[in-house]
């Protein structure tokens, strides 16, 4: 049989309802006498009710069982009795505060947990995004390499690499591929310039940690007459900060 004091430390249980008949209805006769208990449970529901808003999975059916079944090899820490209780309300100010602690450190793992989701849906985001970008640029490339009208050129770069730039004037773009280029030096990257006859406007930068991958030029051809090779810092420039490694003549 529960005492007095046993029963001030079911609001949270009580407000989750968890307890079986028999403790549910002491308590409901408990709570009618005292207003500390009373006023627990209602803080306890609503926040244990905006919670359940928060959550979008809906739990398994098991999990009440196992829930309960595992409160009952863990019980709750009675109040202390080294001391006399001076009465009914200093008792449950007593349990209130210990159960607001436990109703606090729920909330904490509930605002963290909501916190990784955060971070695991915003790191979802961005992978969709680059793989959605990597896409576009491979279907790009393949269509400019695949138009009837493609035309290419190669220049030979130092050390024995090579550069070739195909260009398809009817989708006005082009397509540049390297071959034997090394890695820039740390904190740079290899950006590529269209010439627009003498004007030169970015056509985008090279994976410094892929080289050899084929880039699909930024911005239209029809204009240009020319493709340069620059070494810029890392991010790239607005105008070229350096001479050319290489200059390539778009073919006609």
């Amino acid at each position: 049989m529960r005492t007095t004091e046993d029963l001030h430390t079911l609001t949270g249980a009580y407000a989750l309802h968890a307890l079986g008949e028999d403790e549910r209805a002491a308590f409901q006769r408990h709570m009618k006498n005292c207003p500390p208990c009373a006023q627990e449970v209602a803080e306890f529901s609503a926040t244990a009710t905006r919670l359940g808003l928060a959550v979008s999975d809906a739990p398994r059916l098991a999990s009440r069982e196992q829930v309960l079944r595992r409160i009952s090899g863990v019980r709750q820490e009675p109040p202390r009795t080294d001391e006399p209780v001076r009465s009914r309300w200093t008792v449950a100010v007593r349990a209130r505060r210990a159960s607001q602690w436990a109703l606090a450190a729920c909330v904490a793992a509930v605002a963290a947990f909501g916190g990784l989701a955060a971070w695991q849906q915003d790191q979802a985001d961005q992978a969709r995004t680059r793989a959605e970008r990597a896409e576009a640029r491979a279907e790009g490339i393949t269509a400019v390499l695949a138009a009837p009208d493609a035309r290419t050129t190669t220049a030979r770069l130092a050390d024995g690499a090579s550069a070739t730039v195909v260009v398809s004037r009817s989708l006005n773009q082009g397509v540049f591929v390297p071959a034997g280029m090394g890695r820039p030096p740390s904190g740079k990257v290899y950006q590529l310039w269209l010439d627009d006859h003498g004007t030169m406007r970015s056509a985008g930068l090279m994976d410094p940690d892929r080289p050899g991958q084929a880039v699909l030029l930024r911005g239209p051809v029809e204009k240009a007459s020319g493709l340069g090779i620059t070494v810029e810092p890392a991010g790239g420039s607005a105008r070229p900060t350096s001479a050319p490694i290489a200059l390539v003549t778009l073919p006609v």
